[in-house]
């Protein structure tokens, strides 16, 4: 049944009309001028009554809908045309709503598939419906006014978008968004079901090396393969995801751990039975995966994925592809732990600059002479006020991705040193991570730059492995150094891959040798054999050599024997924090034990087995002119509890620093316990009083260590 648009239209307008209806009458539209409209936005208007199921439609909707008016001309005709996959109708989101009725009706509005030729057609077209529907006198709905129009292209979008903001464009697996959904509800059932579920993350472990061999087009054909391979063997129910780039999550329901280690190596053998081949041939491909149990590891899908990662990070560190499966571990744990407050030491540490230099003496080999110091970091601790060397922080502080901050303030140190002291020549280590730092290069070069004339006084050492990582990197940044007057020396040679040709191509002024092979020369020919061609090779080059770790004479008296430019190490003279340049040192190095002056007792060394007290003034001592002898104090029980006196943590670093002597008592108490807080006070005493006595029976014992 057709009825004329005014009808459907102007209910309202026509009400008003007749309160007033000389004014409404002039405003309102003719029902050629609706029809117009209706027809411009392409919809389709209706009236249903739904006690009869008669619906009343307008002009254009064979137009809008694809059928004729008759097909549509009640609620069960309409119904019978639409898709089977809709998620609802018309009748049920009308004659189920929760609303009621106020007089003024109930809106709705869905969408759904309409097929004009019938359910079985291929032809249809997605309508949006939406109107009000209004109550009979029983309050249920009677009649419904609303109106039909076509949506394909605005569906077609929110498909699209729907799948980009859910699945993958390359393999159409879910994407990680949607993953992390389906995981999380999958520990929900699982822990609802007191069952286990389990989440693996399998990774291309040479997707990199396809990526330079083949190009990406090919590591994406490799990807989508891989993704239809593990398909293949996965079990009805459970889900993929393309985790990111190479790699692969998959959700495993109703898994136990026995399951789960079968499902895995049901993985790793559909990827090693054969190749994989694409547009440019067959290509090898290798899995690694890491896998959680849940919810026994893990109770939301962040940790699920984290432990995931974690296990997936220990399979491809095996030699071939493989699969972890994830256990707890409490070394972990304790690292991480470690980690976190390392870097809270560091941050706190640059903050308060508790970070010091300490400094090892180079000597020419020959002749004994002090040639530079190397600058080694020590941060010191703020409870005891102990100096603890800070060699353990450096990796913890690249994998935190602060190292940086302490190459720079080693950098400020050393400059300020550099000027105070002109007699100062030192050298300092560059940390792997802003060696390889184009931008902390720079920065380098504008310090030396502003402060040329303390330039030519500092030599800065790279490891040989960064160093000849990236050759014309390195090659550039040695000649800018160069130019400035700055030496450049390449620490831990021989441990690297050092060859004839990366030597030749680095202008560097000096080689130090990895100290691993300084030790023990006269047992150890293998360690002579490799020294001497190191010292050979740089001699070929005109390049000076230090032979670093020197613990033993023997061990010097061969190296300078084999034309060793330099020496370093515990025999030469530990690192300390005591300036020599300030303490106005000789610049002759003496291996003089007797040479010690005696000394009011001031820093006081005690054994529980030796209760004896060792006299010793590290700041107004000079070892190489005073012939008197080291003096020592017999000390009773009575005398140790007489005193109560004690040298705090503060006052001992300050002297140290300073070279000020602080007032101090003659005796200090102390408790033979090993929870006394007075050993920790004095333990960086006694590390600085072995600095004077390289040869002391327990240098032998922190050698070893």
């Amino acid at each position: 049944m057709t009825v004329a648009l005014g009808e459907l239209f102007s209910f309202e307008q026509l009400a008003q009309a007749d309160q007033n209806p000389v004014a409404e009458t002039a405003k309102l539209p003719s029902p050629d001028d609706i029809q117009r409209a209706i027809k411009s936005a392409s919809e389709a208007t209706y009236k249903w009554i739904i006690v009869s199921d008669e619906i009343s439609w307008s002009e254009n909707t064979s137009e809008i809908l694809g059928c004729p008016i008759s097909a549509v001309r009640s609620g069960k005709l309409f119904a019978s045309l639409l898709d089977a996959d809709n998620f609802t109708t018309r009748y049920e989101t009308v004659m189920n709503s929760k609303s009621r009725d106020d007089g003024t009706g109930v809106p709705y509005h869905i969408e759904y598939m309409f097929r004009s030729e019938g359910r079985g057609r291929e032809k249809s077209v997605w309508v949006e419906d939406q109107g009000r529907w209004f109550a009979g006198s029983d309050g249920n709905p009677a009649e419904a006014y609303g109106t039909i129009r076509p949506i394909d292209e605005r569906h077609r979008r929110d498909q699209h978008l729907n799948f980009l903001g859910n699945c993958d464009p390359l393999t159409g697996m879910m994407n990680r968004g949607r993953m992390t959904e389906a995981l999380g509800e999958a520990i929900s059932v699982a822990v609802k079901d007191k069952r286990n579920c389990a989440f693996a993350i399998a990774a291309v472990n040479n997707l990199s090396v396809m990526n330079e061999a083949y190009g990406f087009d090919v590591a994406d054909e490799v990807i989508v393969a891989l993704g239809r391979r593990l398909r293949q063997v996965m079990r009805a129910g459970d889900g993929i995801a393309r985790f990111s780039g190479g790699k692969f999550g998959i959700i495993l329901n109703e898994c136990d751990q026995a399951e789960l280690r079968i499902a895995l190596e049901r993985f790793m053998s559909i990827v090693r039975d054969s190749v994989i081949e694409t547009k440019h041939g067959p290509v090898w491909a290798m899995l690694s995966i890491g896998a959680v149990s849940l919810p026994d590891h893990a109770s939301d899908a962040n940790a699920a994925t984290a432990k995931a990662e974690e296990a997936l990070s220990e399979a491809t560190r095996q030699p071939s592809d493989g699969y972890v499966v994830f256990k707890p571990s409490d070394l972990r744990s304790n690292e991480r732990a470690l980690n976190a407050r390392c870097a809270t030491e560091i941050v706190q540490c640059l903050k308060e600059e508790r970070f010091k230099l300490a400094f090892q003496p180079i000597v020419n080999a020959a002749s004994g002479e002090v040639a530079m110091h190397e600058a080694l970091l020590r941060m010191e601790d703020n409870a005891s006020g102990e100096l603890i060397a800070a060699s353990h922080l450096v990796p913890i502080a690249e994998n935190l991705g602060l190292v940086r901050l302490i190459d720079r303030a080693v950098m400020q140190m050393i400059m300020k040193t550099l000027n105070t002291y002109p007699d100062s020549r030192l050298s300092m280590n560059v940390s792997g991570t802003t060696a390889m730092d184009p931008r902390w290069h720079s920065q380098l070069l504008e310090i030396l730059t502003a402060n040329a004339d303390v330039a030519e006084r500092l030599t800065v050492e790279v490891t040989e492995t960064v160093a000849l990582s990236n050759v014309p990197s390195t090659r550039q940044f040695v000649e800018s150094l160069r130019k400035l007057g700055t030496s450049v020396a390449i620490d831990d040679f021989g441990a690297g891959f050092t060859s004839f040709r990366n030597l030749r191509d680095l202008p560097v002024n000096m080689i130090k040798l990895d100290g691993s092979f300084c030790q023990d020369l006269r047992n150890n020919h293998e360690n002579e054999y490799i020294v001497r061609s190191l010292i050979d090779l740089a001699g070929k080059f005109k390049i000076k050599t230090v032979a670093e770790w020197v613990q033993h004479e023997e061990d010097a008296d061969a190296l300078r024997s084999w034309g060793v430019d330099y020496l370093q190490g515990n025999l030469i003279g530990q690192a300390s924090i005591v300036l020599p340049w300030a303490a106005n040192q000789s610049s002759v190095f003496s291996l003089n034990f007797n040479s010690v002056p005696a000394v009011k007792p001031q820093i006081v060394s005690v054994r529980p087995e030796e209760a004896h007290i060792i006299a010793f003034d590290p700041i107004n001592s000079d070892l190489c002119n005073q012939p008197e002898p080291f003096e020592q104090f017999e000390v009773d029980d009575a005398a140790l509890e007489a005193s109560s006196e004690t040298l705090e943590p503060e006052e001992k670093v300050r002297e140290l620093e300073t070279g000020v002597e602080e007032p101090q008592p003659d005796l200090i108490e102390l408790q033979f316990s090993e929870i006394d807080d007075s050993i920790s006070t004095l333990r960086q005493t006694l590390i600085e009083l072995k600095n004077y006595f390289p040869n002391h029976d327990d240098i032998e014992a922190q050698n070893a260590a």
